[in-house]
């Protein structure tokens, strides 16, 4: 039987579920703009490209917003591991950053395309500026938003690779509380 809310050994399906097509479409998100280079400016592919970008970044802040509203409203973590003080801080520093990552980076991209005076596409939708056009304003969002992007991958493989180390160094249920029940 399917749980949404967490149990004392692992979290909710919903939980688990939202996690994992976030990572798919972060993968998305990164893959579109990276290959977006390898076509001519002014393609049908390029510009296709940046479209999904924008619609699929947009998709990962409505996501992580769903993700965040269920872990306020579900906050008591019932899944408690032995691990030292600063272990748990860092555990708690990388869920802020993450979260602040996946709201920021898409609100940052709106942001830039507004500034740029850009239409903001939505599978089919057109949403409205954030804030009115401004050259000056566009090239430093777009400065913030590349860099962000980059410490992205960073922070994505550091998640990674954390909860790797807690599965096969640490022997814990770090990794397992996460994965989608096998019956």
């Amino acid at each position: 039987m399917m749980t949404v809310r967490k149990t004392t050994d692992r979290y909710g399906s919903l939980s688990i579920g939202l996690h994992w097509i976030m990572l798919l479409l972060l993968i998305a998100v990164y893959a579109c703009i990276e290959l977006r280079v390898f076509f001519p400016k002014g393609s049908d592919l390029r510009t296709g490209l940046k479209t999904w970008h924008f619609m699929l970044g947009l998709s990962v802040f409505v996501l992580a917003s769903l993700r965040l509203t269920a872990r306020l409203t579900n906050p008591v973590d019932l899944i408690e591991l032995a691990m030292p003080w600063w272990s748990k801080f860092l555990s708690k520093f990388m869920q802020i950053t993450l979260y602040i990552f996946m709201i920021g980076m898409p609100l940052a991209g709106w942001l830039l395309l507004s500034a740029e005076g850009k239409p903001i596409p939505f599978f089919g939708l057109q949403l409205p500026a954030l804030i009115g056009e401004s050259k000056d304003l566009a090239e430093l969002i777009k400065d913030i938003h590349t860099t962000s992007g980059t410490v992205g991958y960073f922070l994505i493989g550091l998640h990674a690779s954390a909860a790797l180390f807690h599965h096969y160094v640490l022997k814990d249920s770090t990794l397992t509380r996460m994965l989608p029940k096998r019956d």
